[in-house]
């Protein structure tokens, strides 16, 4: 069984790799965003070394995070953005605290979530909120599998990270027919390049099966042209601007969200 510390050496290891690539390629804006990784990186993994207490707190901090970008994409106000963040920790919590439950929290959270324009009578933009909010909470609340996944978690998100950087590069310089409309960038050249390399890291760090294979190849790809979906519809590029080099966190997570709700539903 994959465990953080065991893990701990390739995390550090892909670090230092990173470093010296991105000061042999002399770009700022690169240097930027391995320095941000540098310190999110050790933060992270020592909190999912405490166990389910600090993948819990790991979740939901990155949740509220997402909450407050997704609900200022979707330009809702502080009550349902309140209401949403609550919601989302209340399943990661529940996913602690009462493993089997999630369901339920999230059905209790959908109900919040509603109450919140309906309570207020909003004639005009009821729908918009509630369609807003329900996504949302769907798509941020499987941020609570990190509770019972723990390391793995981690090897997936490491798979996800290195399957997106070299589908970027990939893609630029093999080109070929466009992956989708949502992201014009993207190439399908890159795309396969990029879940081989994912696959890769699965097979190195030995949690690779045909559930967490489907997770990185299928759900990575369509978890980052998901958010593409939504900043489109509103016109955005990037989900915040408070992240060194990377935008905002959901710009980050993207990918995991959707590869995590694979990976619950295969296994």
């Amino acid at each position: 069984m994959i465990t953080v510390a065991s893990l701990a050496p390739y995390l550090g290891g892909a670090l230092v790799l990173g470093g010296i690539a991105v000061a042999a390629s002399r770009r700022r804006e690169l240097l930027i965003r391995w320095c941000a990784w540098a310190v999110g990186v050790p933060l992270v993994t020592g909190a999912f070394w405490l166990g389910r207490p600090g993948a819990a707190a790991v979740a939901i901090a990155v949740g509220v995070i997402a909450v407050l970008e997704f609900g200022g994409l979707m330009r809702l106000g502080r009550p349902d953005r309140a209401v949403l963040a609550a919601a989302v920790a209340g399943v990661v919590l529940t996913a602690w605290l009462a493993p089997g439950q999630e369901l339920r929290a999230g059905a209790i959270g959908a109900l919040a979530v509603a109450a919140v324009p309906l309570l207020a009578g909003d004639a005009d933009h009821g729908l918009h909120r509630l369609g807003a909010g329900l996504l949302g909470l769907a798509w941020l609340s499987v941020l609570a599998a990190l509770v019972p996944l723990g390391a793995s978690a981690l090897a997936l998100f490491m798979a996800v990270s290195v399957a997106d950087i070299v589908a970027y590069f990939a893609g630029q310089r093999l080109g070929g027919p466009r992956l989708s409309p949502l992201s014009p960038a993207k190439r399908w050249s890159g795309t396969l390049a990029g879940a081989a390399a994912g696959l890769g890291v699965l097979a190195v760090l030995s949690v690779l099966s045909w559930p967490t294979a489907v997770a990185v190849a299928v759900g990575g790809p369509a978890g980052d042209l998901l958010e593409s979906m939504v900043k489109r519809g509103v016109q955005t590029k990037d989900a915040g601007h408070w992240l060194p080099g990377s935008g905002g966190l959901l710009d980050r997570i993207d990918s995991l969200l959707v590869a995590l709700a694979v990976l619950l539903v295969l296994r």
